[in-house]
């Protein structure tokens, strides 16, 4: 079992950054999968970015070129760092980790808000 703690979220106004970060209770070094989902009122989660175990990284187009995935493996930890934050990146920000190459995450944390404010 697999505890993810995240932390980082806040209030920003547009155009701004935030860092999220993602402690594993394990080596991450073993978890094939780590990624980062978001939730915002009234939509389905939807995964923002993910990092594989070699370092592949993957973005939903919306993110492209705003957020960077990183992971620190001697940390046991996985980062999110947002910038030129958008109202529409409002939501309820969620680590998530799987030991497979596919399928759905096992491993959930207990999310973390984001609201981008004017």
């Amino acid at each position: 079992q697999v505890q993810l703690v995240e932390s980082g979220g806040g209030l920003v106004q547009p155009g701004g950054s935030l860092r999220l970060s993602c402690a594993a209770s394990e080596i991450i070094a073993t978890i094939n999968r780590m990624g980062w989902y978001r939730q915002a009122l009234g939509k389905q989660r939807e995964l923002v970015a993910e990092i594989t175990s070699t370092g592949s990284t993957n973005y939903v187009d919306s993110v492209k070129g705003r957020f960077t995935i990183s992971r620190d493996n001697a940390k046991n930890t996985v980062y999110l760092q947002m910038n030129s934050l958008k109202p529409e990146d409002t939501a309820v920000y969620y680590c998530a980790a799987d030991r497979w190459w596919s399928g759905p995450y096992d491993y959930w944390g207990q999310g973390t808000q984001v609201t981008v404010f004017t």
